[in-house]
């Protein structure tokens, strides 16, 4: 009558270290993969920000990007809300980056030269409050880079760059389905894209200054 328990005890003997085993050897892998010794995060309004995510998970050193809502007033804003007007949120896009692989400064560079910094109505076939170009800075040294970016920018381009600097507030996360927008539904983002004309927009704005330099 014992033989029962007994099974039932080696049995969950065995689980027990079979579990503990390959818990140890996850714990060993994820040891292996070295994680960034510290992450950093910088927020970025640049229209519709599908593109925006896009374009800076082809930086290396991103780790990840966030679409969403910022900039506003309205507590836990929908897509509805802030496209409607109104709210003074912004499109915007968290970006979490490895300082050690790609500095601020440079981020700030690749996204005035992925945007049009000289829209103040929208961006390219989008138009509206929410989807004016900013940069959200966190600190004297965030806005300091984020101003001798756009600096440049303005020289480089020789006309007014209007992209505005704004302190860091709330950042509400955009709903699921607008998250990797451009991987889920790859075929209608590659048509939004094209047909809003941002990529041409960016080549003939920002290779006349290539072709210049």
């Amino acid at each position: 009558m014992q033989r029962p328990a007994l099974a039932i005890a080696l049995a969950a003997g065995l689980l027990a270290t079979g579990f503990a085993f390959f818990s140890s050897a996850g714990a060993e892998d994820r040891r292996l993969e070295d994680p960034p010794s510290r992450v950093a995060t910088a927020v970025f309004a640049g229209g519709c920000f599908w593109c925006v995510e896009a374009d800076f998970d082809k930086v290396e050193g991103v780790l990840e990007t966030v679409s969403g809502y910022t900039g506003g007033t309205l507590e836990k804003p929908t897509y509805k809300d802030v496209t409607r007007g109104g709210t003074g949120h912004y499109e915007a896009v968290k970006v979490t980056y490895d300082p050690a692989k790609v500095s601020y400064d440079e981020l700030t560079e690749y996204f005035v030269r992925h945007i049009d910094p000289t829209d103040a109505k929208g961006q390219f076939c989008d138009k509206g409050d929410s989807y004016r170009s900013a940069i959200f800075v966190s600190g004297t040294g965030e806005r300091t880079a984020a101003e001798e970016t756009l600096t440049a920018a303005e020289k480089s381009l020789r006309t007014d760059v209007v992209t505005q600097v704004i302190p860091a507030s709330t950042f509400w996360p955009a709903e699921d389905y607008h998250q990797d927008y451009y991987l889920k539904n790859s075929v209608k983002y590659g048509y939004y894209r094209k047909g809003c004309g941002r990529d041409a927009r960016v080549k003939a704005l920002w290779g006349k200054v290539a072709k210049a330099s």
